[in-house]
């Protein structure tokens, strides 16, 4: 049988990238994200995202749906820009451990899914958030994913407007109670959850 090689592997991640580059029709990717952990160690894939970054293929590197535990296994002094995991108001679980090791380190966290795909609409607390602002419950969600300096959300927009009622979630400011009334719909973590993926 013959053995497929690993985007992630030190040859994979050089080929990937170009591959995108050419996708692309440029020359430099700002930001480059290993999506996945596979079975390839991490020492390898991250010299190989530096190589790219020292050659000027990219502009930095980060990771996406890596916990704790593999973010631990980074080669020393090697910190990815971000990581990319699903984060709202229904998945909390990287505020737990995830969210402090990358504050201490000044990782920023991109959140993804932000919306829940929309699953939020017709939630009692989060309608009632949002009426107090004169917001819809999508931007009140969008805005409580911001409320963090050092979280980044990517919420999906496929027409201008869309574009525009998330953009309008940074006008929204939530208050204290506004904060307790989310976290008594949606509380917070007690204990280790493991990460969640779409």
């Amino acid at each position: 049988s013959k053995v497929l090689p690993s985007n992630a592997d030190a040859r994979g991640t050089v080929e990937a990238c170009h591959a995108s580059l050419r996708r692309l029709g440029t020359d430099r990717i700002d930001l480059y994200l290993l999506h996945w952990r596979g079975g390839v160690p991490l020492a390898e894939t991250v010299e190989a995202l530096e190589g790219l970054v020292s050659r000027g293929s990219i502009g930095a590197w980060g990771v996406s749906n890596l916990d704790v535990d593999d973010l631990a296994e980074l080669p020393e002094g090697a910190l990815p820009q971000t990581d990319q995991v699903l984060y709202n108001l229904t998945r909390r679980g990287p505020e737990y451990d995830l969210f402090p090791w990358c504050r201490e380190r000044s990782v920023p966290v991109m959140a993804y899914s932000p919306l829940e795909q929309g699953r939020l609409l017709g939630h009692q607390a989060l309608e009632s958030v949002a009426e107090a602002h004169g917001s819809s419950p999508l931007q009140v969600a969008l805005a409580w994913v911001l409320r963090h300096d050092d979280v980044i959300a990517i919420p999906k927009a496929s027409t201008a407007a869309h574009v525009e009622e998330n953009h309008a979630a940074l006008d929204v400011r939530l208050t204290d109670e506004d904060l307790k009334a989310l976290d008594a719909a949606f509380p917070a973590p007690v204990r280790k959850e493991p990460l969640e993926i779409l």
